[in-house]
């Protein structure tokens, strides 16, 4: 190694330890990294440029845009088939067990809903016709109707913790996370089509998919690492331990880079991001950004990532591409930021307040608090819904 190498290495490591406040250095595992790369905290870094998706997963629809795989969920860009839907918030209740449902044009709260006993997450079919209350505890969803805001008939599904849609639309995919395995469902017939037990992945619950469609990425909370699932066979490829392995609050949301170059892992017990390449095979670096660092979001024109940091009340505005830190935007007293979405033009970031039964709903110009609306014991996964895009990959509407 040179001594401008040694140099800047030496730099990195300092920056590191003096990132991460409690829970210590989430570097120490830095022995067992599985690959190369040298971890930074918070440093611009230039991504590599993705390989070219020669193979997409057949029936997905073409990527407009390989620097930006989400440009067709840019502000404003509502399909034909949401355009008459009712613009509506709802808010998933863990501890009540019911949803409840807010006008975002009043922040009133309209109507609240019984749905079961454990409430999780608001998610998006596919083809942006239903949304799916899931309850883990009751082992059912609770279809709602968006052209309307009701609810429909509860049905069985296996430990739905959390849910996605394979990029073609084929398979709704339950994640099992009390039960360590995916469960593939028709998502027409809601008949199980087969399993892909983890059982390494203690705690799977966040997802998000390659460009090309073939690869999802599970994160395992309580495991320390994430499952690489290959979409076509629906079998488990490999794991990857993060450098430091936390087990208590570890590795929860994650989100693509804009050009497929990398995936952002929010580690709570890190206080910050991990990055893994855009391969999905070894982690390249760490970005502190604040206490219990938990979802991810990007803006409307992709550009900014926003990090819901749950422990302190706060979000990191990060550089999408880069990782860059842009600004911290502070929820006045306080608060526990955890899950929700951007509205549908971009002027808007709604999410739950998880353990203080409000929901934020703040300015994305400049991170101001516009309203703290009074909600029920525990809101989760929040659904701003319409959202823009021609599909959804599920969870709280990742839409493409």
């Amino acid at each position: 190694m040179s001594l401008r190498s040694a140099a800047l290495a030496f730099t990195v490591v300092t920056v590191l330890l003096a990132g991460c406040s409690s829970g210590g250095d989430p570097m120490s595992g830095m022995p067992g990294m599985s690959g190369p790369g040298t971890p930074t905290s918070g440093l611009p870094h230039e991504p590599t440029p993705p390989a070219p998706a020669l193979n997409p997963l057949p029936g997905m629809p073409a990527v407009p845009d390989p620097h930006n795989v989400d440009a067709a969920a840019g502000a404003g860009k509502l399909a034909p088939a949401v355009a008459a839907d009712k613009p509506l918030v709802y808010v998933p209740h863990s501890g009540s067990g019911d949803v409840w449902v807010i006008d975002p044009a009043t922040f009133q709260v309209v109507a609240k809903y019984p749905a079961g006993k454990e409430l999780q997450h608001v998610v998006p079919s596919w083809d942006l016709r239903t949304l799916y209350a899931t309850d883990d505890r009751g082992d059912h969803v609770l279809p709602f109707d968006p052209k309307t805001g009701q609810p429909g008939k509860p049905f069985p599904v296996v430990d739905p913790y959390n849910m996605y849609f394979t990029p073609d639309g084929r398979y709704a995919i339950s994640v099992a996370e009390r039960l360590r395995k995916l469960v593939w469902y028709d998502p027409h017939t809601w008949q199980v089509h087969d399993e892909t037990p983890a059982p390494d992945c203690a705690g799977i619950d966040h997802a998000d998919f390659s460009p090309d469609g073939r690869t999802a990425v599970f994160t395992c909370e309580f495991a320390g690492r994430v499952a690489v699932v290959d979409v076509a066979t629906h079998r488990l490829v490999r794991m990857i331990d993060m450098p430091h392995r936390n087990t208590h609050m570890g590795p929860q949301d994650i989100k693509l880079a804009p050009d497929g170059s990398v995936y952002y892992i929010a580690d709570s017990d890190a206080n910050g991001l991990w990055v893994l390449d855009g391969a999905a095979t070894h982690v390249l670096r760490f970005i502190a950004t604040g206490r219990g660092a938990h979802g991810l979001y990007l803006s409307r024109d992709a550009k900014q990532l926003y990090v819901t940091n749950r422990h302190e009340g706060s979000v990191s505005v990060l550089d999408a591409y880069t990782g860059a830190p842009v600004t911290t935007w502070r929820l006045p007293g306080g608060g526990s930021p955890d899950m929700g979405n951007v509205t549908a033009d971009g002027t808007q970031l709604w999410l739950s307040g998880r353990y203080d039964r409000v929901v934020y709903v703040l300015s994305t110009k400049d991170g101001s608090l516009i309203r703290k609306i009074p909600v029920g014991n525990e809101p989760h996964g929040l659904c701003v819904w319409p959202q823009p895009g021609r599909y959804s990959l599920g969870h709280t509407g990742i839409t493409r």
